[in-house]
């Protein structure tokens, strides 16, 4: 009975190293943002155009709730998804959650060249997407601190993070 979620900033490399770590658990990854594009047949901007952050994030905390009644899981949430309904307490009460922690210059550094996909951020520019990026983590810094566990997402290692996981996977069962 054993769930990894994965939570921080986006461009923290949550789906990168979800993908990594659940090959090394042998677990299924699924990467929240993606699960909801399949589920409700439309990109995450589309969304966001059509439905508004709201109507997203309503998506968003019931395709979580499903994913809790799975197991052997490592999931990539969006950045926002632990600052919305209840979202961090299902979180922490269902499976582990490690805050990938990262600066904001090197998350800036990473979305700059990938505003095309994320429509919150999509028309700004560089300056204005530091300013964001700072007002964010801000805002978001709290319910990220309430993760299980806190790691470094620059220089991240996967295999470091798979053993650590592993234990404390013992440790719970």
């Amino acid at each position: 009975m054993a769930k990894l979620f994965l939570i921080g900033y986006m461009g923290a490399g949550k789906s990168t190293s979800g993908e990594k770590l659940a090959a090394l658990l042998n677990y299924n990854f699924i990467d929240l943002d993606k699960l909801i594009e399949k589920d409700y047949m439309l990109s995450i901007p589309e969304i966001f155009a059509t439905k508004g952050e709201q109507g997203f994030r309503e998506m968003e905390h019931q395709t979580l709730k499903r994913l809790l009644e799975k197991d052997n899981l490592v999931i990539a949430c969006g950045g926002g998804t632990p600052c919305y309904y209840n979202n961090l307490e299902l979180i922490n009460n269902n499976g582990i959650s490690v805050y990938i922690k990262m600066s904001v210059d090197a998350l800036v550094d990473r979305l700059v060249t990938a505003k095309e996909k994320r429509p919150i951020i999509e028309n700004k520019t560089e300056i204005e997407l530091r300013s964001f990026i700072n007002r964010q983590l801000i805002k978001r810094e709290d319910f990220y601190r309430k993760a299980q566990f806190t790691v470094k997402g620059k220089d991240l290692d996967i295999n470091e993070l798979a053993l650590f996981v592993k234990k404390k996977l013992e440790v719970s069962i």
